[in-house]
């Protein structure tokens, strides 16, 4: 009898997950979010693994590129997703482990250099995205090819939870993609197959899944480019289409926002969002990145490398310390610093600085985020914009 309570437990839960995103989904259609929905559908129709569903997404792929009445689309998409709901309720969905690799004091050393990763120390599971953030030179790279086994660890361990037979078989589920990648010949979409040919899906499966990769990563216009005609930034799409064809269970990519521009950037990450958070396919994903606001929203844990260790409080700095959480505010302002400081003295400020072109405020721990909105509002000082920064890894760049 309990074992029956336990399962409509899981069944339950089950339906409210499942029927959750595909009301999501369906709000993108009443919005009229074509592109996003379009993302959306191919990622369930992968969910599906059916090759009748495969072929009908991709029709669909075929018949967008040449309509674009709204009251159509919508039709459309409302079908479909009707489908694929019907489908989908009857799989499961993945139950994810608690920890899909385990990093345990692992350092990285070389006998020529002074510099050394570590020791650090963290986990990951499916469906998590760790972000790696810190100015060149601190071990983000060192750290992401330690993880993918480029690099042997100095000590320490780095423990994988899921089984492989061996190194090829753990470097096709635990993808590397670097910062600067390799040439190829031929059109992009042949490099695909060629790829999904590698991993063992072929025939009619190949074309199909290939395609929905493809248009999954906004590359289906250039399916016939070649290497040397696609930007910096498609062809980091490239890869990580080319990543996505192999089924990796953890994605690691080193500055994959490097050449875009922001709104590329953002699209970018909300992709790395759905693809990871998938209850059919999750997959875990290690990023480093340049762009710390932008790595901050979408990653479940952020991890900071200075001089090759990972930071938790700022030493040796009067900006914060382990036992007083200071309000760190940056802002804009067309006020002088004096003037500034003349102002906000009367909320207790405790340092102001100018840094990367934007001023700093640190203000005691009594003072509140509210507080400094209320003050300025008051004293109508100019600011254009500002952002509390007491909880992000940003602090941690202040001189």
């Amino acid at each position: 009898m309990y074992r029956i309570a336990f399962f409509c437990l899981i069944y339950y839960l089950f339906m409210i997950t499942f029927n959750s995103m595909f009301d999501e989904v369906r709000k993108l259609v009443a919005l009229e979010e074509f592109s996003l929905l379009t993302k959306r559908v191919i990622d369930l129709t992968l969910d599906t693994g059916n090759l009748d569903f495969y072929k009908e997404t991709v029709s669909l792929l075929d018949w967008l590129d040449n309509n674009n009445s709204v009251e159509t689309q919508k039709n459309k998409f409302t079908e479909i997703l009707d489908k694929l709901y019907q489908e989908l309720q009857k799989k499961s969905i993945v139950k994810r482990e608690e920890s899909l690799l385990t990093v345990e004091n692992l350092i990285r050393s070389y006998e020529k250099s002074n510099f050394a990763l570590g020791p650090i120390s963290f986990e990951i599971s499916e469906g998590q995205i760790i972000g790696l953030v810190g100015e060149n030179g601190n071990g983000k790279t060192t750290l992401l090819r330690s993880l993918c086994g480029e690099l042997q660890p100095t000590s320490g361990k780095i423990n994988y939870a899921f089984p492989y037979k061996d190194n090829y078989d753990l470097r096709s589920k635990l993808i590397y993609i670097p910062q600067r990648t390799n040439s190829w010949q031929g059109s992009l979409l042949s490099n695909l197959r060629f790829t999904a040919a590698s991993y063992g899906i072929t025939g009619e499966e190949n074309i199909l899944v290939t395609e929905l990769i493809t248009a999954r990563m906004g590359l289906r216009k250039f399916r016939t480019y070649k290497w040397k005609d696609l930007s910096s930034g498609y062809k980091m799409r490239f890869e990580l289409a080319r990543a996505l064809l192999r089924n990796p269970r953890l994605l690691l990519i080193d500055e994959p926002l490097a050449n875009l521009d922001i709104l590329a950037q953002q699209i970018v990450l909300d992709d790395f969002r759905d693809i990871a958070q998938s209850l059919y396919r999750p997959i875990a994903v290690v990023l480093s990145s340049q762009q710390l606001y932008e790595v901050e929203k979408t990653s479940d844990k952020v991890i900071f490398l200075k001089n090759g260790s990972p930071q938790n409080v700022i030493e040796d700095s009067d900006v914060a310390c382990s036992n007083v959480r200071k309000l760190i505010i940056e802002f804009d302002s067309e006020w002088k610093i004096e003037q500034l400081k003349e102002y906000f003295s009367a909320l207790g400020l405790e340092k102001l600085q100018m840094n990367g072109g934007t001023y700093i405020a640190i203000f005691p721990e009594t003072v509140t985020q509210n507080d400094f909105q209320q003050y300025i509002l008051e004293q109508n000082i100019p600011i254009s914009y500002f952002r509390n920064i007491s909880n992000s890894t940003r602090r941690f760049f202040l001189s």
